[in-house]
């Protein structure tokens, strides 16, 4: 199972990254803003979870799902926010967007893996 981590906080994609590793998942691709992750996603047809801050430069994390939804291939990625915006608002945005899960910083390694299992549907 292969992830894409994007965030533009090079420690937060760690700290995701680390507590991805804990739960068994090594098959982990980074990427800084919304336009790295889509130039991973253009090139890539096996990417089997997005995980995307909000907030970055170049291409934000909703432009990002936005765009990511649009595409045939990957319509049906199950694609996870993890974002500081917290608000009611921000979560039903980024829900019509298609964004499967949402997850609100700080989170715990719990939080991220119960989420996980939830959008791969391994906790039913």
């Amino acid at each position: 199972m292969r992830l894409l981590v994007v965030d533009d906080s090079s420690t937060m994609r760690r700290i995701i990254l680390n507590t991805l590793q804990r739960l068994g998942y090594d098959d982990v691709l980074e990427a800084g803003n919304g336009l790295e992750a889509w130039n991973i996603l253009d090139k890539s047809d096996n990417i089997d979870v997005l995980i995307t801050d909000w907030n970055m430069p170049e291409m934000n994390g909703l432009e990002l799902v936005k765009k990511t939804r649009s595409d045939s291939r990957y319509e049906d990625i199950p694609i996870i926010m993890v974002t500081t915006e917290g608000g009611k608002a921000e979560v039903i945005t980024a829900l019509k967007a298609g964004v499967n899960n949402y997850i609100v910083k700080p989170f715990t390694p719990q939080v991220l893996r119960e989420k996980l299992e939830a959008v791969l549907g391994l906790n039913d």
